[in-house]
Protein backbone atom coordinates (compact mmCIF):
# COMPACT_ATOMS: atom_id res chain seq x y z
CA UNK A 1 0.00 0.00 0.00
CA UNK A 2 1.24 3.57 -0.41
CA UNK A 3 1.72 5.82 2.63
CA UNK A 4 -1.79 7.56 2.92
CA UNK A 5 -3.73 5.91 -0.04
CA UNK A 6 -7.58 6.78 -0.57
CA UNK A 7 -9.58 4.61 0.82
CA UNK A 8 -13.67 5.22 0.32
CA UNK A 9 -16.93 3.17 1.50
CA UNK A 10 -19.64 1.78 -0.49
CA UNK A 11 -22.79 0.55 1.08
CA UNK A 12 -25.42 -1.52 -0.92
CA UNK A 13 -28.53 -0.47 0.31
CA UNK A 14 -31.09 -1.07 -2.22
CA UNK A 15 -33.03 -4.08 -1.88
CA UNK A 16 -36.95 -4.58 -0.97
CA UNK A 17 -35.72 -7.05 2.12
CA UNK A 18 -39.16 -9.02 1.93
CA UNK A 19 -38.27 -11.96 3.59
CA UNK A 20 -37.65 -10.42 6.92
CA UNK A 21 -41.23 -8.62 6.89
CA UNK A 22 -42.61 -5.49 8.65
CA UNK A 23 -43.92 -2.69 7.40
CA UNK A 24 -40.52 -1.28 5.94
CA UNK A 25 -37.61 -2.90 4.23
CA UNK A 26 -35.30 -4.44 6.47
CA UNK A 27 -32.28 -1.81 6.10
CA UNK A 28 -34.94 0.62 7.28
CA UNK A 29 -35.98 -1.62 10.19
CA UNK A 30 -35.10 -0.14 13.90
CA UNK A 31 -33.08 -2.00 15.74
CA UNK A 32 -32.48 -0.93 19.10
CA UNK A 33 -34.17 2.04 18.71
CA UNK A 34 -32.65 3.44 15.20
CA UNK A 35 -32.93 2.17 11.56
CA UNK A 36 -30.82 -0.82 10.96
CA UNK A 37 -28.81 0.90 7.71
CA UNK A 38 -27.55 3.74 10.13
CA UNK A 39 -25.30 1.33 11.77
CA UNK A 40 -23.36 0.32 8.72
CA UNK A 41 -22.79 4.09 7.74
CA UNK A 42 -22.03 5.51 11.49
CA UNK A 43 -18.84 2.67 11.44
CA UNK A 44 -17.31 3.59 8.17
CA UNK A 45 -18.44 7.39 8.29
CA UNK A 46 -16.34 7.45 12.03
CA UNK A 47 -13.32 5.64 10.73
CA UNK A 48 -10.42 7.67 10.51
CA UNK A 49 -9.17 6.28 7.22
CA UNK A 50 -12.47 6.45 5.57
CA UNK A 51 -12.74 9.15 3.15
CA UNK A 52 -15.80 9.36 2.21
CA UNK A 53 -18.80 6.94 1.96
CA UNK A 54 -21.50 6.31 -0.96
CA UNK A 55 -24.79 4.61 -0.11
CA UNK A 56 -26.85 3.01 -2.74
CA UNK A 57 -30.77 3.05 -2.22
CA UNK A 58 -33.66 1.89 -4.16
CA UNK A 59 -35.51 4.74 -6.12
CA UNK A 60 -38.49 4.56 -4.00
CA UNK A 61 -36.79 4.71 -0.65
CA UNK A 62 -36.23 8.52 -0.49
CA UNK A 63 -37.83 9.53 2.31
CA UNK A 64 -36.96 6.49 4.70
CA UNK A 65 -33.23 6.96 3.75
CA UNK A 66 -33.48 10.69 4.58
CA UNK A 67 -35.23 9.61 8.02
CA UNK A 68 -32.42 7.01 9.27
CA UNK A 69 -29.05 8.97 8.16
CA UNK A 70 -27.73 10.90 10.94
CA UNK A 71 -26.00 13.33 9.03
CA UNK A 72 -22.16 13.69 8.67
CA UNK A 73 -19.60 15.50 6.06
CA UNK A 74 -18.54 12.16 4.64
CA UNK A 75 -21.82 11.08 3.44
CA UNK A 76 -22.34 11.64 -0.32
CA UNK A 77 -25.90 12.31 -1.66
CA UNK A 78 -27.38 8.91 -2.14
CA UNK A 79 -27.48 7.33 -5.32
CA UNK A 80 -30.56 4.45 -7.21
CA UNK A 81 -29.89 1.66 -7.76
CA UNK A 82 -30.36 -1.20 -10.30
CA UNK A 83 -32.89 -5.15 -10.52
CA UNK A 84 -29.09 -6.84 -9.21
CA UNK A 85 -26.97 -6.18 -6.63
CA UNK A 86 -24.17 -5.98 -9.18
CA UNK A 87 -25.92 -2.94 -11.26
CA UNK A 88 -25.93 -0.77 -7.60
CA UNK A 89 -22.22 -1.89 -7.12
CA UNK A 90 -21.62 -0.52 -10.84
CA UNK A 91 -23.37 2.68 -10.40
CA UNK A 92 -22.06 3.56 -6.59
CA UNK A 93 -18.17 2.86 -8.19
CA UNK A 94 -19.14 5.28 -11.57
CA UNK A 95 -19.92 8.07 -8.83
CA UNK A 96 -16.79 6.91 -6.18
CA UNK A 97 -14.37 7.33 -9.55
CA UNK A 98 -14.61 11.17 -8.96
CA UNK A 99 -13.03 10.46 -5.78
CA UNK A 100 -10.22 9.28 -7.09
CA UNK A 101 -9.56 6.56 -4.50
CA UNK A 102 -6.60 3.87 -4.40
CA UNK A 103 -9.51 1.34 -2.28
CA UNK A 104 -13.11 0.82 -1.74
CA UNK A 105 -14.41 -1.18 0.67
CA UNK A 106 -18.09 -2.50 -0.19
CA UNK A 107 -20.60 -3.55 2.72
CA UNK A 108 -23.97 -4.81 2.94
CA UNK A 109 -26.37 -2.91 4.62
CA UNK A 110 -28.09 -6.49 6.19
CA UNK A 111 -24.85 -6.68 8.08
CA UNK A 112 -25.18 -3.44 10.52
CA UNK A 113 -22.77 -4.63 13.29
CA UNK A 114 -19.54 -3.93 11.46
CA UNK A 115 -16.64 -3.11 13.59
CA UNK A 116 -13.87 -0.39 13.05
CA UNK A 117 -11.58 -4.12 14.40
CA UNK A 118 -12.81 -5.68 11.63
CA UNK A 119 -12.10 -2.50 8.75
CA UNK A 120 -8.96 -2.10 10.43
CA UNK A 121 -7.41 -5.55 9.54
CA UNK A 122 -9.08 -5.21 6.30
CA UNK A 123 -6.97 -2.01 5.07
CA UNK A 124 -3.85 -3.32 6.96
CA UNK A 125 -3.91 -6.74 4.77
CA UNK A 126 -5.14 -4.68 1.45
CA UNK A 127 -2.15 -3.95 -1.48
CA UNK A 128 -2.45 -2.88 -5.26
CA UNK A 129 -1.77 -6.85 -5.56
CA UNK A 130 -4.98 -8.51 -3.91
CA UNK A 131 -8.31 -8.10 -2.60
CA UNK A 132 -9.34 -9.12 1.08
CA UNK A 133 -12.65 -10.09 2.52
CA UNK A 134 -13.41 -11.29 5.73
CA UNK A 135 -14.46 -14.69 6.62
CA UNK A 136 -15.52 -17.22 9.32
CA UNK A 137 -14.98 -21.08 9.41
CA UNK A 138 -17.54 -23.44 9.11
CA UNK A 139 -17.72 -25.02 12.93
CA UNK A 140 -20.91 -27.18 12.15
CA UNK A 141 -21.40 -30.69 10.98
CA UNK A 142 -22.11 -30.05 6.54
CA UNK A 143 -23.80 -32.51 5.08
CA UNK A 144 -25.70 -32.79 1.55
CA UNK A 145 -28.74 -33.68 0.47
CA UNK A 146 -29.13 -35.40 -3.43
CA UNK A 147 -32.98 -36.48 -2.68
CA UNK A 148 -32.85 -40.17 -1.51
CA UNK A 149 -29.63 -40.16 0.98
CA UNK A 150 -27.26 -37.85 2.96
CA UNK A 151 -23.74 -37.13 2.40
CA UNK A 152 -21.29 -36.05 4.65
CA UNK A 153 -19.18 -32.94 3.13
CA UNK A 154 -15.61 -32.13 4.34
CA UNK A 155 -15.67 -28.73 6.42
CA UNK A 156 -12.02 -28.35 5.35
CA UNK A 157 -11.54 -25.05 3.31
CA UNK A 158 -15.07 -24.33 3.56
CA UNK A 159 -15.63 -20.33 4.57
CA UNK A 160 -18.49 -18.12 5.04
CA UNK A 161 -17.89 -15.13 3.55
CA UNK A 162 -19.12 -11.57 4.62
CA UNK A 163 -18.72 -7.94 4.16
CA UNK A 164 -16.90 -5.28 3.76
CA UNK A 165 -14.91 -6.93 1.02
CA UNK A 166 -11.94 -4.51 -0.49
CA UNK A 167 -10.62 -3.95 -3.15
CA UNK A 168 -8.04 -1.87 -5.09
CA UNK A 169 -10.35 0.57 -6.91
CA UNK A 170 -8.68 0.39 -10.42
CA UNK A 171 -9.18 -3.06 -11.25
CA UNK A 172 -12.38 -4.06 -9.79
CA UNK A 173 -14.16 -0.98 -11.71
CA UNK A 174 -12.61 -2.26 -14.56
CA UNK A 175 -14.17 -5.84 -14.12
CA UNK A 176 -17.38 -4.65 -12.98
CA UNK A 177 -18.00 -2.92 -16.38
CA UNK A 178 -16.92 -6.01 -18.02
CA UNK A 179 -19.19 -8.75 -19.71
CA UNK A 180 -18.82 -11.15 -16.91
CA UNK A 181 -21.12 -13.34 -15.07
CA UNK A 182 -23.15 -11.57 -12.37
CA UNK A 183 -22.08 -14.10 -8.99
CA UNK A 184 -23.62 -13.28 -5.32
CA UNK A 185 -20.92 -11.24 -4.45
CA UNK A 186 -17.96 -9.11 -5.51
CA UNK A 187 -14.95 -10.85 -4.34
CA UNK A 188 -16.74 -14.24 -6.94
CA UNK A 189 -16.57 -11.25 -9.36
CA UNK A 190 -12.61 -10.75 -8.23
CA UNK A 191 -11.53 -14.45 -8.40
CA UNK A 192 -13.22 -14.76 -11.89
CA UNK A 193 -11.24 -12.01 -13.43
CA UNK A 194 -8.26 -14.42 -11.99
CA UNK A 195 -6.79 -11.68 -9.18
CA UNK A 196 -5.83 -12.84 -5.86
CA UNK A 197 -7.84 -12.64 -2.63
CA UNK A 198 -6.84 -12.30 0.69
CA UNK A 199 -8.99 -12.95 4.15
CA UNK A 200 -9.12 -11.49 7.40
CA UNK A 201 -10.92 -12.51 10.30
CA UNK A 202 -14.51 -11.83 10.28
CA UNK A 203 -17.03 -11.93 13.25
CA UNK A 204 -20.37 -13.53 14.20
CA UNK A 205 -21.68 -9.73 15.26
CA UNK A 206 -21.27 -9.34 11.15
CA UNK A 207 -23.97 -11.91 10.45
CA UNK A 208 -26.51 -11.01 7.54
CA UNK A 209 -30.12 -9.98 8.31
CA UNK A 210 -32.46 -11.40 6.55
CA UNK A 211 -35.18 -13.12 8.30
CA UNK A 212 -37.72 -11.84 10.86
CA UNK A 213 -35.83 -14.04 13.54
CA UNK A 214 -32.38 -12.41 12.23
CA UNK A 215 -34.53 -8.91 13.35
CA UNK A 216 -34.86 -10.39 16.78
CA UNK A 217 -31.52 -11.53 17.28
CA UNK A 218 -30.10 -8.09 15.79
CA UNK A 219 -32.65 -6.15 18.64
CA UNK A 220 -30.80 -8.38 21.25
CA UNK A 221 -27.07 -8.06 19.86
CA UNK A 222 -27.90 -4.16 19.94
CA UNK A 223 -28.98 -3.63 23.37
CA UNK A 224 -25.60 -6.16 24.44
CA UNK A 225 -22.86 -4.03 22.59
CA UNK A 226 -24.08 -0.26 23.28
CA UNK A 227 -23.56 1.48 26.37
CA UNK A 228 -24.72 4.60 27.96
CA UNK A 229 -22.94 7.57 28.93
CA UNK A 230 -24.30 10.38 31.03
CA UNK A 231 -23.11 13.67 30.85
CA UNK A 232 -23.62 16.85 32.94
CA UNK A 233 -23.36 20.46 31.57
CA UNK A 234 -23.63 23.32 33.51
CA UNK A 235 -23.24 27.34 32.76
CA UNK A 236 -24.18 30.60 33.85
CA UNK A 237 -24.18 34.27 32.58
CA UNK A 238 -24.82 37.99 34.17
CA UNK A 239 -27.46 39.76 33.29
CA UNK A 240 -27.11 43.17 31.97
CA UNK A 241 -29.82 46.03 31.18
CA UNK A 242 -30.17 46.56 27.47
CA UNK A 243 -32.49 49.22 27.18
CA UNK A 244 -35.99 49.06 25.60
CA UNK A 245 -35.53 46.80 22.82
CA UNK A 246 -33.04 44.07 24.79
CA UNK A 247 -33.72 40.10 24.02
CA UNK A 248 -32.65 37.30 25.43
CA UNK A 249 -31.54 34.17 23.80
CA UNK A 250 -32.61 31.12 25.52
CA UNK A 251 -32.63 27.78 24.26
CA UNK A 252 -31.39 29.21 20.51
CA UNK A 253 -35.04 31.38 20.44
CA UNK A 254 -34.79 35.28 21.35
CA UNK A 255 -37.41 36.49 24.11
CA UNK A 256 -38.08 40.08 24.31
CA UNK A 257 -36.99 41.90 28.26
CA UNK A 258 -35.71 44.28 29.36
CA UNK A 259 -32.07 42.71 30.46
CA UNK A 260 -30.06 40.85 28.12
CA UNK A 261 -27.48 38.11 29.07
CA UNK A 262 -23.73 39.27 28.74
CA UNK A 263 -20.73 36.81 27.01
CA UNK A 264 -18.20 36.41 24.44
CA UNK A 265 -20.62 35.03 22.41
CA UNK A 266 -24.34 35.38 22.52
CA UNK A 267 -24.05 33.76 26.11
CA UNK A 268 -26.75 31.15 25.51
CA UNK A 269 -26.72 29.95 28.91
CA UNK A 270 -29.11 26.96 27.82
CA UNK A 271 -27.03 26.26 24.55
CA UNK A 272 -23.77 26.44 26.24
CA UNK A 273 -24.81 23.43 28.72
CA UNK A 274 -26.33 21.66 26.49
CA UNK A 275 -22.95 21.50 24.72
CA UNK A 276 -20.52 20.98 27.97
CA UNK A 277 -23.14 17.44 28.60
CA UNK A 278 -23.16 16.41 24.96
CA UNK A 279 -19.16 16.45 25.11
CA UNK A 280 -18.85 15.35 28.56
CA UNK A 281 -20.60 11.71 27.30
CA UNK A 282 -17.54 11.35 24.86
CA UNK A 283 -14.67 13.06 26.91
CA UNK A 284 -13.96 15.82 24.65
CA UNK A 285 -13.68 18.87 27.12
CA UNK A 286 -15.78 21.82 27.48
CA UNK A 287 -16.83 24.11 24.94
CA UNK A 288 -14.29 26.44 26.16
CA UNK A 289 -11.67 23.87 24.79
CA UNK A 290 -12.74 24.02 21.80
CA UNK A 291 -14.37 27.50 21.12
CA UNK A 292 -12.38 29.51 23.51
CA UNK A 293 -13.31 32.61 24.31
CA UNK A 294 -10.16 34.50 24.01
CA UNK A 295 -10.54 33.79 20.03
CA UNK A 296 -12.42 36.84 17.78
CA UNK A 297 -14.00 34.45 15.57
CA UNK A 298 -16.95 33.79 18.62
CA UNK A 299 -17.16 37.26 19.32
CA UNK A 300 -20.97 37.48 19.37
CA UNK A 301 -21.33 33.84 17.53
CA UNK A 302 -24.75 32.24 17.53
CA UNK A 303 -24.04 29.16 19.35
CA UNK A 304 -26.23 26.92 17.50
CA UNK A 305 -22.81 26.46 16.16
CA UNK A 306 -21.41 24.86 19.32
CA UNK A 307 -24.13 22.77 19.21
CA UNK A 308 -24.20 21.45 15.63
CA UNK A 309 -19.62 20.86 16.57
CA UNK A 310 -21.11 18.78 19.75
CA UNK A 311 -23.59 17.03 17.87
CA UNK A 312 -21.30 16.32 14.87
CA UNK A 313 -18.52 15.16 17.89
CA UNK A 314 -21.15 12.52 19.20
CA UNK A 315 -21.79 11.04 15.89
CA UNK A 316 -18.49 10.60 14.96
CA UNK A 317 -17.83 8.83 17.81
CA UNK A 318 -20.48 6.23 17.30
CA UNK A 319 -23.04 8.13 19.31
CA UNK A 320 -26.80 8.34 19.63
CA UNK A 321 -28.17 11.01 21.44
CA UNK A 322 -31.35 9.27 23.83
CA UNK A 323 -32.39 12.53 25.85
CA UNK A 324 -31.69 15.51 27.08
CA UNK A 325 -32.89 17.15 30.35
CA UNK A 326 -32.22 20.97 30.60
CA UNK A 327 -33.38 22.86 34.06
CA UNK A 328 -32.73 26.93 33.53
CA UNK A 329 -32.78 28.71 37.19
CA UNK A 330 -33.19 32.18 37.68
CA UNK A 331 -36.39 34.54 38.46
CA UNK A 332 -36.76 36.16 35.00
CA UNK A 333 -38.02 35.70 32.33
CA UNK A 334 -40.76 33.60 32.89
CA UNK A 335 -39.78 30.30 30.85
CA UNK A 336 -43.41 28.43 30.44
CA UNK A 337 -44.33 30.58 27.70
CA UNK A 338 -41.75 29.82 25.83
CA UNK A 339 -40.83 25.97 26.78
CA UNK A 340 -42.59 24.42 23.70
CA UNK A 341 -40.08 26.72 21.21
CA UNK A 342 -37.12 25.97 23.13
CA UNK A 343 -38.15 22.34 23.26
CA UNK A 344 -38.87 22.74 19.21
CA UNK A 345 -35.47 24.66 18.49
CA UNK A 346 -33.23 22.31 20.50
CA UNK A 347 -34.58 19.05 19.13
CA UNK A 348 -34.40 20.59 15.63
CA UNK A 349 -30.76 21.98 16.44
CA UNK A 350 -29.82 17.94 17.51
CA UNK A 351 -32.31 16.40 14.88
CA UNK A 352 -33.88 14.58 17.81
CA UNK A 353 -37.75 13.62 17.75
CA UNK A 354 -39.07 15.98 20.61
CA UNK A 355 -40.17 13.70 23.46
CA UNK A 356 -36.27 13.40 23.30
CA UNK A 357 -35.88 16.78 24.94
CA UNK A 358 -36.75 18.44 28.58
CA UNK A 359 -36.92 21.93 29.56
CA UNK A 360 -37.85 22.55 33.28
CA UNK A 361 -37.24 26.14 34.83
CA UNK A 362 -37.44 26.61 38.46
CA UNK A 363 -36.30 29.74 41.00
CA UNK A 364 -34.26 29.68 44.19
CA UNK A 365 -36.90 31.63 45.98
CA UNK A 366 -34.90 35.20 45.86
CA UNK A 367 -31.77 33.52 47.34
CA UNK A 368 -28.22 33.61 45.54
CA UNK A 369 -27.41 35.29 42.45
CA UNK A 370 -30.25 34.15 40.35
CA UNK A 371 -32.66 35.32 43.25
CA UNK A 372 -31.26 38.50 43.02
CA UNK A 373 -32.02 38.57 39.50
CA UNK A 374 -27.88 39.15 38.27
CA UNK A 375 -27.80 36.35 36.26
CA UNK A 376 -29.41 32.64 34.89
CA UNK A 377 -27.98 29.57 35.41
CA UNK A 378 -28.59 26.06 33.61
CA UNK A 379 -27.96 22.42 34.21
CA UNK A 380 -28.27 19.86 31.38
CA UNK A 381 -28.29 16.44 31.50
CA UNK A 382 -27.34 14.06 28.24
CA UNK A 383 -27.54 10.64 27.75
CA UNK A 384 -26.05 9.27 24.79
CA UNK A 385 -25.52 5.56 23.53
CA UNK A 386 -22.33 4.33 22.99
CA UNK A 387 -20.21 1.79 20.78
CA UNK A 388 -19.02 -0.88 24.01
CA UNK A 389 -15.79 -0.91 21.78
CA UNK A 390 -15.17 2.66 22.82
CA UNK A 391 -15.53 1.99 26.43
Amino acid sequence: MTPTPRIVALIVAAGVGRRAGGAVPKQYAAIGGKPLLRYSIAALASHPRIAAVQVVIHAEHQALYRDAIAPHTKILPPIHGGAERSDSVRAGLAVLAAQAPDYVLIHDAARPFLSHAVIDALIEKLSPDHAVVPALAVPDTVRRFDGTKWEEVSRDGLLRIQTPQAFPFAPLFTIHHSPLATPTDDAAIWLAASHKLAYVAGGEELRKVTTAEDIQWANRHAGASRRTAVGMGYDVHALMPSGDAGIIRLGGIDIAHSHTLHGHSDADVVLHAIVDALLGTIGAGDIGSHFPPSDARWKGANSSIFIEEARAQVAAAGGEISHLDITIIGEQPKISPHRDSMRARIAQLLKLPLARVSVKATTTEKLGFTGREEGIACHAVATVTLPMEAA
